[in-house]
């Protein structure tokens, strides 16, 4: 079968593709043919060699952790889906070693959820990993309806799916942005925009949802004794005020995306596409990923 693999670390050149043996479904688990996997921070991460140290599998590595496809066949014990079905899935390929840039992956049922019907089955593939990061951080915020969410690289792909969940719920979003992406954050559902160029108000939301990296210059948004959650792991927001501060890194689960997948049905959620190409094409994904200013994401076919 065909795989985006990578042979060592280096730059996005380093990226091949090349045929390697197509696996087998284990109990448990099911294989899916892939219609599309999409292209991440954490891919960029690990090719150049950033995450090496928490890495322990061996070349050639195969990257990758959104999918959406078709179920081939399924493994003993596994009656979570059928062959036919339309899945969408996440595999944390640093920790699984099941990267999603191949023909055919293999991977746990309890990972996966029927894909959304309403969209196309290519498109589902930039549902699975910002859409989880985005729930599971609005979870661990314990958002309630009426309150106020700031949120930092508000268009980007998590921050977007973080606005339109939270809109969901009640809750009134203002939008940390550039200027030119301020008619993007209201399409989005945020109320107000609040340029990432210039000073940001003290004092304005409950919650901060911190997703760009820029804490130390947006903590003084959140109001005394409110709450800040960062999915950046450089630098989350330091505690003051009696501001409750947590760090989220995103958690496979089928039965979330379930929820997830069922809101993009519901036109609760927009899945936001900047290019469609084949694994050939995974080396210019990754400069242009890293280049910034994407306002979709880069999904890979075989």
């Amino acid at each position: 079968m065909r795989a985006l693999t990578l042979p060592q670390y280096g730059d996005p050149d380093q990226l091949t593709v090349a045929e390697v043996p197509r696996p087998a479904p284990g109990p448990g688990q099911i294989l899916v043919r892939t219609a599309a996997t999409a292209v991440n921070p954490v891919d960029l991460l690990v090719r150049s060699g950033a995450l090496a140290d928490s890495l322990a599998h061996p070349f050639p590595l195969i990257l990758g952790w959104d999918l959406s496809g078709t179920v081939d066949a399924v493994g003993e014990g596994t009656d979570r889906f059928s062959p036919g079905d339309r899945i969408v899935a996440m595999s944390a390929q640093y920790a699984t070693g099941v990267g999603t840039h191949a023909e055919y992956v293999a991977l746990d049922a309890a990972l996966a959820a029927p894909a959304p019907t309403t969209v196309d089955l290519v498109h589902a593939a930039a549902l699975p990993l910002a859409g989880l990061t985005a729930y599971q951080a609005l979870e661990r915020a314990a958002l309630r309806a009426g309150e106020t969410l700031l949120v930092s690289g508000a268009v980007g792909a998590v921050g977007g799916f973080a606005i339109q969940l939270a809109v969901s719920r009640g809750t009134r979003v203002i939008a940390l942005a550039r200027p030119e992406d301020a008619e993007l954050a209201r399409e989005l559902g945020a109320e107000s925009v609040i340029s990432s160029a210039g000073p940001v108000p003290s004092g304005i939301a409950d919650v901060l949802l911190e997703t760009a990296g820029i804490a130390p210059r947006v903590i003084g948004a959140v109001r005394d004794g409110g709450r800040a959650v960062s999915i950046y792991a450089p630098e989350p927001p330091k505690e003051e005020r009696g501001i409750t501060v947590s760090q989220t890194f995103v958690e496979q689960d089928g039965d979330q995306l379930a929820i997830l997948s069922g809101l993009v049905d519901e036109g609760v959620l927009t899945l936001r596409v900047a290019a469609v190409g084949d694994f050939a094409e995974g080396p210019e994904a990754h400069r242009r990923l890293a280049a910034g200013g994407t306002r979709g994401k880069l999904l890979l076919t075989p």
